[in-house]
């Protein structure tokens, strides 16, 4: 159990404000009028607040609650906002808050809740966003006893979350038929300050053991590192604090991202990752081969090289009907490429597109390829979209 801060009041009035200064520089705000309420909280990381916003109306109960890694605002016990700090809170409970209306400032008891593996359910995902103002981001699709599941990039602000990092999680769904979907615990949450996001990654199994393969996008532009997490039951994940994984200095590792770990027919561990290779200014997927998912080494060469500096996001690797796929994102729009080897002699179609609206990843599910992506609303994020593909003799795959 640790004691973070709790910052309660209700609205008495239209027109409500709050805040607090402290060496000549604020801290803390809140202004409400036009039935909104606009919280900003100040940070040493960064001269911009970060900000929480909601619908609000007279005798509501407010709760703001700030913890080193998340900060939440509650309005009549529901969580309508968040943001992600790094850095210090320049507001500390011993400030005093100037106010219209009367303020509680209180210590915040916190411990992470242990959830069953399934805490509700919904049907048909297609077109589905999990809140009003939350959003589906990349989709990271696995199967496993017939059963698809995807991991997504739960997004709150359209990619501006953090300073523009982004700060998305891993949500996790799964179904059996398409059409009831169950919704699972968070798989990957942040919990430090330092992370400025959880970026798209993939699941593998290895004998009892689900491992989540990630970077995370540091919050200081630091390089980003490799990391995982680890589950018994592939619905209760925990960080491995202990594994953690630098590019060398080939490849531009700041940018490192979306690893993508499969087992090839040669029984090793490969892993494809976006980057770019720092000499020759190109966008490429960086190959490293593991026998273990513990120990992993850098290949001579990349798996792909682009053209050009752009980078090729979100790989995937799918093995299906006598033919593997080596796919990648440019500017969000999926392509893919075919070769009848598992690593190498790849070739890209006439049309290499797969029609799924942004960055989809695909798995194979009831002998067809189901692709999961996402369709924006506005701007970055949106609502889940699929795609259902089968092949030809050639490969050349075919979509419903």
């Amino acid at each position: 159990m640790k004691n973070y801060m709790r910052i309660e009041f209700k609205i008495s009035d239209e027109n409500v404000f709050l805040y607090s200064i402290k060496n000549d520089m604020k801290t803390f705000e809140c202004n409400i009028s036009n039935n909104e309420i606009n919280c900003n909280v100040y940070y040493d990381f960064n001269e911009k607040p970060l900000s929480l916003k909601s619908d609000i109306k007279r005798n509501d109960t407010v709760k703001v609650i700030l913890m080193p890694f998340r900060i939440e605002l509650w309005v009549n016990s529901v969580l309508k906002d968040e943001e992600w700090p790094a850095g210090n809170c320049l507001f500390t409970k011993e400030d005093e808050i100037k106010s219209n209306i009367s303020i509680s400032v209180s210590e915040h008891p916190y411990a992470k809740k242990i959830q069953p593996a399934v805490i509700g359910t919904f049907e048909n995902a297609n077109g589905w966003k999990p809140e009003e103002n939350v959003f589906v981001g990349d989709c990271m699709p696995y199967v496993c006893d017939n059963r698809y599941h995807v991991l997504y990039l739960k997004d709150r602000h359209h990619h501006r979350s953090k300073w523009g990092n982004g700060a998305h999680q891993w949500e996790h769904i799964s179904t059996h038929d398409f059409k009831t979907w169950e919704i699972h615990p968070m798989a990957i949450e942040i919990t430090e300050s330092y992370e400025g996001s959880i970026c798209t990654g993939s699941w593998i199994k290895k004998d009892n053991t689900d491992y989540l393969f990630y970077t995370v996008r540091m919050a200081d532009n630091s390089p980003a590192p490799i990391r995982r997490s680890i589950s018994k039951d592939g619905y209760h994940f925990d960080k491995d604090n202990d594994f953690s994984i630098i590019l060398s200095k080939k490849y531009n590792a700041k940018s490192a991202r979306d690893p993508k770990v499969i087992l090839a027919d040669d029984c090793l561990y490969h892993m494809f990752l976006t980057t770019s290779l720092e000499a020759e200014q190109k966008g490429c997927l960086a190959h490293l081969i593991s026998k273990d998912l513990y120990k992993w080494e850098e290949t001579e060469n990349p798996i792909y090289i682009s053209d050009s500096s752009e980078q090729p996001e979100c790989p995937d690797y799918i093995k299906y009907n006598g033919y593997y796929y080596l796919i990648f994102s440019l500017r969000g729009r999926a392509h893919y490429m075919i070769s009848q080897k598992p690593l190498d002699g790849w070739i890209m179609p006439e049309n290499p597109i797969i029609p799924c609206d942004l960055v989809p990843k695909g798995a194979v599910w009831n002998d067809k390829i189901i692709f999961t992506g996402f369709k924006p609303i506005n701007a970055y994020a949106g609502t889940m979209t699929f795609a259902a593909a089968v092949n030809d003799e050639n490969g050349i795959l075919i979509f419903e």
